[in-house]
Formats: C-alpha cells, sequence, structure tokens
C-alpha cells in the first residue's frame, strides 16, 4: 500500500497519529510548521525533530513534493518551469519579474477540458485536477526562486496557468489557505487572483464563501456569438448568467472584478466591440486588463495591429472604463497568456 500523504492531513490529525504512537502532542505543530511555513520536502529536513521521529514519520507517511523538471529564461528575465508532479505528470509555471512586482503564476490542473481555441493549455487532454499541496509547492518553489535569482521577494500570485481553477474548486481554495495562514506562507490574499473562463454556479460560490483574493474573468468578448466562437463554455454559461453570477459574487463580497481581454485582429477590437465592453463591464465595478494575443502554431487568430488597439481602449477610457494594456513576457519561451503546453519541457511524463 502507498503511503499516506502527510499533507492531506489536519493538524489534529497529525497530532492524534503521534497521541496514538505514544509521542508527544507537540510534535504536531512543529511536523506542521515545517510542512506549510518552511515548505519541507523531505522529513529528514525536520533538524528539531529527533531521528526516531522522522523515521516513524517516512515509514508511515510521504511528501508528494513537487520539483522543477526543467526551466528556461526569457530574455526579459521571465522564468518558465516545468513542474514534476509525484505520479510524473508535468504542469507548468512562470515567474513573472517587472519593475513594480514579482509575480508566480501558477497551474490548477494537469491539461484543461475547456478548449479555448486561443489558448494552448486548451488542446491538451485534463489529466487531472492538481492537490492543494501540489499548487502550494508551485508558490513556495516560485517564492524562492524569486529571492535566489532576482533577490526580490515575490509579491503576486496568480491562479491564471494550464486549467480552470473553478474546476478544481475544493484544492484551489484549500491552497490559498495554506499560502495566505499564518501557520503556512503567510501572504495576504489581496496578493492573489484568481481567474476563471466563467462558471456562473461557481461564481456564486465564491461570493457564498466570502473569498477575500482578487478575482478576474476571462471575457475576450462581451458578444455571445463571438464569445461561444472562441470559448465554448459560454454556450452553457452565457454573458447573462455571467452577469448574474458577478452580481451576485460583488453583492456578496464587496470585490472589484478584473476583466481580462485579449484583442484579436479582426475578431473582437473594433468600435462595436469596444462599446459591447464598455457596457458589460458596468454590470459591476470593474477594471479591464486588454492582453495583447500570443500567438500558437496554427490558430486563425492574429494580433491585432496597434492603430486598432489604441483607438480600442481611447473609447474604453473616453468613457471612463479602469483599462490597462498588459504587454505579455516570456513569448520568446512560450511563457506568455495562452502559451502553456509543455512545449520543450518534458512533455507529459518523464
Amino acid at each position: 500500500m502507498p503511503k499516506k500523504n502527510i499533507r492531506t492531513l489536519s493538524k489534529e490529525e497529525i497530532t492524534d497519529f503521534f497521541v496514538k504512537k505514544g509521542d508527544k502532542p507537540f510534535r504536531a505543530k512543529q511536523v506542521y510548521e515545517w510542512l506549510w511555513q518552511k515548505s519541507a520536502r523531505s522529513f529528514e529536513e525536520m533538524s528539531n525533530l529527533t531521528k526516531a521521529t522522522r523515521e516513524l514519520l517516512h515509514e508511515n507517511f510521504s511528501i508528494n513534493a513537487v520539483s522543477i523538471a526543467e526551466s528556461q529564461v526569457s530574455k526579459d528575465r521571465t522564468i518558465k518551469n516545468a513542474f514534476k508532479l509525484y505520479d510524473g505528470n508535468i504542469v507548468e509555471g512562470v515567474l513573472i519579474p517587472t519593475d513594480s512586482r514579482m509575480t508566480a503564476c501558477i497551474s490548477s490542473q494537469v491539461g484543461c477540458s475547456l478548449t479555448c481555441s486561443f489558448c494552448a493549455t486548451g488542446r491538451l487532454e485534463r489529466l487531472r485536477n492538481l492537490n492543494a499541496d501540489e499548487i502550494y509547492d508551485q508558490v513556495a518553489i516560485l517564492r524562492k526562486q524569486a529571492e535566489e535569482t532576482y533577490g526580490i521577494p515575490l509579491s503576486n500570485i496568480v491562479y491564471m496557468g494550464m486549467g480552470e481553477p473553478l474546476l478544481n474548486y475544493k484544492n484551489v481554495l484549500e491552497s490559498v489557505e495554506k499560502i495566505t495562514s499564518p501557520e503556512g506562507l503567510g501572504m495576504s490574499p489581496q496578493r492573489i487572483t484568481i481567474s476563471t473562463a466563467g462558471i456562473a454556479k461557481m461564481i456564486k460560490k465564491l461570493g457564498d464563501d466570502n473569498v477575500k483574493f482578487n478575482f478576474a474573468l476571462s471575457l475576450h468578448a462581451a458578444n455571445d456569438e463571438k464569445r461561444n466562437k472562441i470559448m465554448p463554455i459560454n454556450e452553457q454559461n452565457s454573458l447573462e448568467a455571467l452577469a448574474d453570477a458577478l452580481r451576485y459574487f460583488h453583492e456578496k463580497t464587496g470585490t472589484r472584478v478584473t476583466y481580462e481581454y485579449i484583442v484579436f485582429k479582426d475578431f473582437n477590437d473594433d468600435i462595436t466591440d469596444a462599446i459591447e465592453l464598455e457596457k458589460f463591464s458596468r454590470v459591476v465595478p470593474s477594471k479591464v486588463n486588454i492582453i495583447e494575443y500570443n500567438p500558437i502554431g496554427d490558430s486563425e487568430f492574429q494580433q491585432t495591429s496597434p492603430a486598432r488597439l489604441s483607438k480600442f481602449v481611447g473609447y474604453l477610457e473616453n468613457k471612463g472604463v479602469i483599462v490597462n494594456v498588459r504587454r505579455s513576457r516570456g513569448k520568446d519561451i512560450d511563457a506568455a497568456c495562452g502559451q502553456l503546453a509543455n512545449k520543450n519541457t518534458a512533455s507529459s511524463k518523464s
């Protein structure tokens, strides 16, 4: 029988284990600190435990630690990592340094089931959800990478890597708890953004759970016909349904929503599209991140022209919409938005 992953246990369950083994209950607090505050990757690292205690843990439990299989560094200093999971599967996570922040972009699933036409990850099969400790590990590794490579602490976390976070709801929220808890990494939830392609009932559940992190919706078209074409999820989660869910979410949490909008040439980049986006942005208090498209192989889409982008953004700003134009980083190593597909990495298993 495989050993139980100790990071699936609560502190109380670890306490019960030590009591049953005739050991001191305070051992559980020590172990819990090693697991979630110090991000221990093995029981041998737990240096304030006796050798006998470390051996007892090793005999009964495993730590399914994530490791880096391969890293690539972009000319803009972005680092893409292929993370190897305990079962050999690979996901990708990206460290993105800018002048004002150091951001970890992390994955929530192995592959993705949503098949968005502009996204390389959507061409992969969804193999499984990531466990909460595997999501946590990505953050712990990227935080260490930021400090060791650039001497700068990690400032922000975005759940915008491989997979749809709201289709792995329980593990995603549990990972946020471990990342933000004083007994974990102690990061502020205001430094975390979870992004979804738009699953109305789960957006409402975020409201019911009164989450404290930031929330982003990958919109990309404020028109059902266009959104259906590029994001099949919209066929079951129309803009009307999403608007209803967003109102509910905002009423419960008071959180301003961010709309992510990739601008495609001659598809969603004219003034009519800008008018539709401006109207949808009024559903709840919001801001809009305009993202340049990052081509993926044989995709039918292309980047819009600077002139059309300027006109599009200008219309929104003139209407008082808060707009940020996000320039993609890590494009030369396929680390930019929509490009994560285990390309030039250890494929799917190694």
